[in-house]
């Protein structure tokens, strides 16, 4: 029987990184009783290495607590901007959150995304000011912080210390005071949105369900609106963290099912799940596919892994729906993968997984966004085409192309005062175009559009390093605007580099072009013949470098005698090496290429 809906509070924590938000979920479960002393173990919802080395939430997780007669169901949501859908959609199956603010910090970029998500769901909001304990600690500059940026009573804001254990007992029971129960009706036709999926190598797919009205139960048939599929559910439970089967789940219920599917790519976080014999008439609002944004080429070191890439990205891929890959081949690199990502944090996770899960050594070139292409109209064709371009060495004739459009960012960052010139000066650097300059408390909050294209390389890196950590960053895409783009090519010996190919703002060509040569010529061994190495437009050269060849001694045999024999000799080398620069092949290791694809950005 499912559980009284009174008696249920579905919350989720939503917190900037490091505010504590694993580490209160932690002290939430133990304090329950949800695991005991002996199988606790630190970050218990953060089940992957990556994410408890990193101290990020990558998947989002569930676990129903038990509190004084309540079913407290809580959702631990990924803060990084890259996730920002599966957080809008964990949010939606709550009725509250806890929003975490960490005493010393105060209020960051991300806490401030994912408040206002929260606010839109209509949301209780109850404010847990975190680590209380430490020596920098101000509570009530926190408070008044949320107050005037967030807009929020802060007033009987939760004070607590997930570290220590302090408070824990009063989040409880302001949950219980202040979020509302759920809503729904039982004996309505089955409405449930699926709110994330995993594979389970024994289970098959797993599905994390909020059932919104009617009852989902054990051996129902039930069909995912958007997804089009019928299956029938063969298990149903919670997780108390330890999976637990259940009969049912009823309305304002959080729980898994099970249906015997074999790939996440059927489920579709957001879909609805209905009766099939009976469905309801209309789906959860809110969903959407997801759309990789950054694309970038994957490729082993050793082309004989390439196989192994193969099986590791579709394993990969079984977990984890929301990145896609095509092969690709490469004059350069050989064979690999593009494979197109959700963000530059979601890029860095996967790469890393490969390389760590599945013992790859990888290539990854350049990130680049996706833009869109509006060609003329070509003979023959009825219309005019727009086209989409994933990788800039697949651009058409320059010739053809109207118009070029890149996706634009609405960036907010905090800073401390003292950085706030050098930060201005990275956005400007950047073609940004500032909006807003706001004061809060001792921080400055900047409001900057930016080109997407200008951020998926250093940025955020270079913006950690001016302000030694102390700004945050977070950002939402606003559409498409054309742009003066133009498709930089690396040329060596004369050779296009298919691999080294970009596309860049014409203003900031020339910078780019000249930074790229100087370091392949650092990065490429010298030859016997001088190798030109070149930054084209078109058939513009905009930057070249030149690396002298090695030089032998061909007279040495000769000792004395007159110097017509010398100069022979020399012309004779001159000779050869003239033909050796035409036919001559410059071999580019692969580390130089490693090299060059990294730090394609620091200029």
């Amino acid at each position: 029987m499912s559980t009284d809906r009174s008696k249920i509070r579905n919350f989720s924590i939503i917190a900037h990184i490091d505010h504590g938000k694993s580490t209160l979920a932690d002290r939430l479960i133990q304090r329950t009783g949800g695991l005991t002393e002996r199988e606790m173990s630190q970050q218990v919802l953060d089940n992957m290495d990556i994410e408890r080395e990193r101290g990020i939430t990558i998947k989002s997780q569930t676990v129903r607590l038990e509190w004084k007669g309540y079913t407290l169901n809580l959702m631990d949501t990924p803060g990084h901007v890259d996730f920002a859908y599966e957080v809008s959609r964990s949010l939606a199956a709550c009725e509250g959150a806890l929003l975490v603010v960490d005493a010393a910090q105060g209020v960051e970029a991300q806490t401030l995304a994912n408040v206002y998500q929260s606010i839109e769901h209509d949301h209780e909001i109850i404010p847990v000011i975190n680590k209380i304990d430490l020596p920098a600690a101000e509570p009530e500059r926190v408070k008044a912080e949320i107050e005037d940026i967030i807009g929020l009573d802060a007033s009987n804001a939760v004070l607590a210390s997930a570290k220590s254990g302090i408070g824990i007992e009063e989040v409880l029971d302001a949950v219980i005071d202040r979020i509302p129960a759920p809503g729904g009706d039982a004996n309505a036709p089955l409405k449930a949105m699926l709110v994330d999926s995993w594979y389970d190598p024994y289970l098959g797919v797993m599905i994390l369900v909020r059932v919104m009205e009617g009852v989902l139960k054990k051996g129902q048939q039930v069909k995912f609106m958007q997804a089009g599929t019928t299956h029938l559910i063969d298990r149903v439970g919670c997780f108390r963290p330890k999976l637990t089967q259940l009969g049912e789940l009823g309305p304002g219920e959080i729980g898994f099912v099970t249906a015997q599917i074999k790939e996440v790519a059927q489920t579709m976080v957001g879909d609805t799940i209905t009766d099939a014999k009976k469905p309801t008439a209309t789906p959860v609002p809110g969903f959407k596919e997801v759309q990789p944004v950054v694309f970038c080429g994957l490729f082993p070191v050793d082309a004989n892994d390439f196989e192994k890439l193969r099986e590791s990205i579709s394993k990969l891929r079984l977990n984890d729906a929301s990145f896609s890959f095509e092969m690709e081949t490469s004059a350069a690199l050989g064979f690999g993968f593009r494979c197109g990502f959700l963000g530059l944090l979601h890029l860095e996770i996967i790469q890393e997984r490969l390389t760590r899960e599945y013992d790859l050594d990888l290539i990854t070139t350049a990130p680049s966004v996706v833009y869109r292409l509006q060609l003329s109209k070509a003979a023959g064709e009825a219309e005019a085409q727009v086209i989409e371009l994933h990788n800039p060495a697949d651009m058409p004739d320059p010739n053809r192309i109207e118009e070029i459009e890149e996706p634009w960012i609405k960036a907010v960052i905090y800073v401390p005062d003292e950085h706030l010139g050098a930060i201005l000066k990275l956005c400007q650097d950047r073609r940004g175009i500032q909006k807003d300059l706001t004061y809060v408390g001792g921080r400055a909050q900047i409001t900057y559009e930016l080109p997407l294209n200008e951020v998926v390389f250093d940025f955020y890196d270079r913006l950690k390093s001016i302000s030694r950590g102390y700004a945050s960053f977070d950002y939402e895409q606003i559409g498409l605007r054309a742009g003066d783009l133009v498709k930089m090519n690396i040329l060596v010996n004369n050779e296009p580099v298919d691999a080294l190919a970009m596309i860049v703002h014409r203003s900031q060509a020339e910078a780019r072009g000249r930074h790229m040569c100087e370091r392949l010529k650092d990065l490429i061994p010298r030859h016997l013949f001088k190798i030109p190495i070149q930054a084209a437009i078109g058939g513009k050269v905009i930057a070249r470098e030149t690396i002298a060849a090695l030089r032998k001694d061909v007279t040495a045999k000769c000792y004395g005698g007159d110097i017509t024999r010398k100069r022979k000799l020399l012309e004779k080398q001159k000779e050869g090496k003239k033909r050796m620069r035409e036919y001559g092949n410059v071999s580019i290791p692969q580390e130089a290429f490693i090299a060059a694809l990294r730090m394609g950005d620091e200029s």
